[in-house]
């Protein structure tokens, strides 16, 4: 049904999965199959990374870094621009393959690869402001400043849900700030991220730079290879919290960087003087949008009980009239769980929910046809039910009440995760203090928009179990680099910090 499309992006029924300063393949039984989750059907096969392949593909990334670390950064910034362009032109098409194996609708498909186009260009005007400070220094006729250098070939982890944006945002920053890279996507979308490699393949050729982007395709075992391996000094990882604790204890034991985007128990609060026509539209993309997929997903609204009966009420009316379909037609806003041990999991919560005293007030089936479908569900619940405090990757929202701001907050910040939230209000106070340091505890609060849809400008992540690493904008590329601090001494004397005398006579 889509071959034409998969020709268009190089994809074959079997395709290599490592690739270094070109594409290796390595003979083996161990491939991974893509699925359609609309349909349950296979797209196409890739061949997982055996280990020999895999040190050819650090190799070159090694190789590569000690020659790019030297090209001028408006240079890098260059290459990149480039990359941005090559994704403008076959958008559509990329687009549509997001939407195939993940289950995306055709927007957030579509959207997915302009915000790799978005990091680009953003990439592209960091490569002329890679900025270092001069110091003032307590001893005369000297000079300190710092200065930032690329730090070595990066290892970029990503999840399912944004198979290949995440990809751009550290791609896009490691590139102009002279690192290398090698990408281990999620075994369950593969075929997007060959294709992207294909691109930048593209793109590194016209550039003569082979070897700035790698790919590793495979289950855990290269990713395994690459939070273990000290030639790569910066992993950056997207996934579960339990996926961040193995990242952070091994690559904390050889002394690495980590940069865990990880889940996330996202909370809105609907105050009595919120415009509920917003906060239904707000919740309602947060809530469904991918399908409940996502690590900005809202899981809980905390509203207000004043207003708790008439939001609800609107809520289960929308979720009633939800497009539920295949998700590359027109008009369908739902598409399917990813595959079907995502099913069996929001069916277990739902019924978890119920037995500790929650009460479904819509959705919450199966949808009898091929596929991953299911109904996004609506569970009234409180506080001390267990399951309320953990992250179910599907669209599950959890209604909760509450009487004073005060209480609206606790509720709010008593999860373990902290990665995004919001508030609806017409209150300044209200608004301020959420954004206060006795406020939201995530990295990212919003006032009247949702917790999903963030921008490329503003550094995305998150607190507590969700990480705490900073991608995209603000001044996230220092991840990326090593900062280094010089002084220059420009006198014929040799005077010490705080004041120091050592008057040892040189011979």
């Amino acid at each position: 049904m889509f071959e034409d499309l998969l020709q268009r992006l190089g994809l074959t029924d079997r395709n290599a999965g490592a690739c270094g300063t070109s594409w290796i393949h390595a003979p083996g039984d161990d491939w991974l199959v893509a699925v359609n989750p609309a349909t349950a059907e296979p797209l196409g096969q890739v061949a997982a990374t055996p280990a020999d392949a895999y040190e050819r593909v650090i190799e070159d990334a090694q190789a590569a870094f000690l020659a790019w670390r030297n090209v001028p950064a408006p240079r890098r910034g260059e290459v990149i621009r480039r990359l941005g362009q090559a994704l403008r032109e076959c958008k559509r098409d990329l687009g549509l393959l997001v939407t195939l194996e993940t289950g995306k609708i055709r927007a957030e498909g579509e959207g997915e690869v302009q915000e790799m186009i978005d990091m680009c260009d953003f990439a592209v005007g960091l490569s002329r402001q890679l900025y270092g400070l001069t110091i003032a220094s307590e001893r005369p006729e000297h000079r300190m400043m710092e200065q930032w250098h690329p730090l070595g070939p990066v290892g970029i982890i990503t999840a399912f849900n944004f198979p290949v944006a995440v990809w751009s945002w550290n791609a896009a920053l490691a590139a102009v700030c002279g690192d290398t890279m090698v990408w281990k996507p999620s075994p369950i979308t593969p075929l997007t991220a060959v294709a992207v490699q294909h691109i930048a393949n593209r793109v590194a050729a016209e550039c003569d730079c082979p070897g700035v982007f790698n790919l590793c395709v495979g289950g855990t075992d290269p990713g395994e290879r690459m939070i273990h391996d000290r030639r790569l000094p910066l992993i950056s990882a997207t996934g579960s919290c339990r996926l961040g604790t193995r990242v952070g204890e091994v690559v904390g034991r050889r002394l690495g960087r980590s940069l865990l985007e990880l889940g996330g128990n996202n909370a809105i609060i609907v105050t009595p003087s919120a415009n509920l026509d917003l906060a239904l539209r707000a919740t309602l993309f947060a809530a469904v949008g991918t399908a409940g997929q996502r690590c900005t997903s809202v899981r809980r609204l905390i509203v207000h009980e004043s207003v708790a009966g008439e939001l609800v009420d609107r809520l289960v009316a929308a979720y009633r009239t939800l497009p539920i379909g295949n998700p590359w037609e027109d008009g369908v806003l739902v598409g399917p769980l990813i595959h079907e041990n995502a099913v069996v999991t929001m069916m277990r919560a739902i019924e978890r929910a119920k037995e500790q005293g929650g009460d479904l007030i819509q959705g919450g089936k199966r949808l009898d046809r091929p596929g991953f479908f299911v109904e996004p569900a609506l569970v009234r619940a409180r506080p001390d039910m267990p399951v309320v405090g953990e992250e179910t990757f599907a669209p599950i929202l959890y209604v909760l009440t509450y009487r004073t701001l005060d209480e609206a907050l606790a509720l709010h910040n008593a999860v373990e995760q902290g990665l995004t939230s919001a508030i609806f209000t017409e209150s300044l106070r209200e608004a301020e203090r959420f954004l206060s340091a006795e406020g939201s505890d995530c990295g990212i609060a919003n006032v009247n928009i949702g917790t999903s849809g963030a921008e490329i400008g503003g550094a995305f992540g998150g607190e507590k179990a969700s990480g705490g690493g900073r991608e995209a904008g603000s001044d996230a590329w220092k991840a990326y680099m090593r900062r280094q601090t010089c002084t220059i001494n420009r006198s014929d004397s040799l005077p010490l910090a705080q004041g120091i005398r050592f008057d040892a006579t040189a011979p």
